[in-house]
């Protein structure tokens, strides 16, 4: 199976031959010429990596890449014509993998490229091997959707489940309560964010011995709700 790949950039000549390039290499390549156009992309499928140019018309990279790690984890390279550093360290704490400075060279980024999708792969490979998650005496099976804490099992409801999950997986990221309601209820959920915060409460009340002081589950007040690595 060849590696999916997006490529988002309004100078169509880039596109081209960027996408020319990689389909050398047996790589499936979308394109897209906006942000708006992206995202949906995005949405839709699950790409080996994205390569995405700062200015885009509709909506810039760094919008695009900060939605996108609103629902996947999918590896993204920052594409800027400009030589500013902060302009780098904006991508990355974005959630960018890399980026590369335009004017560049093909071959560079067919190897940055591959770099990650090596490095992705053993991080796939690792994730499909944790199965169970265990810290602090809380453990969580995965394919039967279990919980246990110091060897009892906790009921718990299935979205209390799917939030445990995703904090406990990514731990110490702060996801905000729009992040989680998005991603855990879906866009188009017609509630608002304070059904996060009463499924973090229920949640506490099961797995924390003290739910005023957690163990597990912490709030960064005024931002959101990460697992405490």
């Amino acid at each position: 199976m060849g590696k999916k790949v997006l490529v988002v950039d309004d100078e169509r000549l880039i596109v081209k031959g960027i996408k020319f390039s990689l389909a050398q290499d047996d790589m499936e390549v979308d394109c897209a010429y906006d942000g708006e156009e992206a995202l949906e992309l995005a949405k839709k499928t699950e790409y080996d990596i994205v390569l995405l140019d700062v200015m885009l018309p509709k909506m810039d990279g760094f919008e695009v890449c900060q939605r996108i790690r609103e629902f996947s984890n999918m590896p993204i390279i920052m594409l800027t014509a400009k030589g500013d550093d902060m302009d780098k360290i904006l991508g990355l704490e974005y959630g960018a993998d890399d980026y590369i400075t335009k004017p560049f060279n093909i071959l560079e980024v067919k190897a940055r490229i591959k770099a990650i999708m090596r490095r992705s792969s053993r991080k796939s490979a690792q994730e499909e091997q944790k199965k169970i998650f265990e810290k602090n005496g809380l453990k969580i099976d995965c394919d039967s959707r279990r919980v246990f804490v110091e060897g009892k099992e906790v009921k718990l409801t299935a979205k209390e489940y799917d939030l445990l999950e995703l904090l406990s997986f990514h731990p110490n990221k702060v996801y905000s309560r729009e992040n989680l309601l998005n991603i855990v209820w879906g866009y188009d959920y017609p509630g608002d964010v304070r059904t996060v915060d009463v499924h973090i409460r229920r949640l506490r009340e099961k797995i924390e011995k003290n739910p005023g002081e957690p163990l597990y589950i912490h709030t960064k007040w005024g931002v959101g709700y990460y697992f405490q690595d």
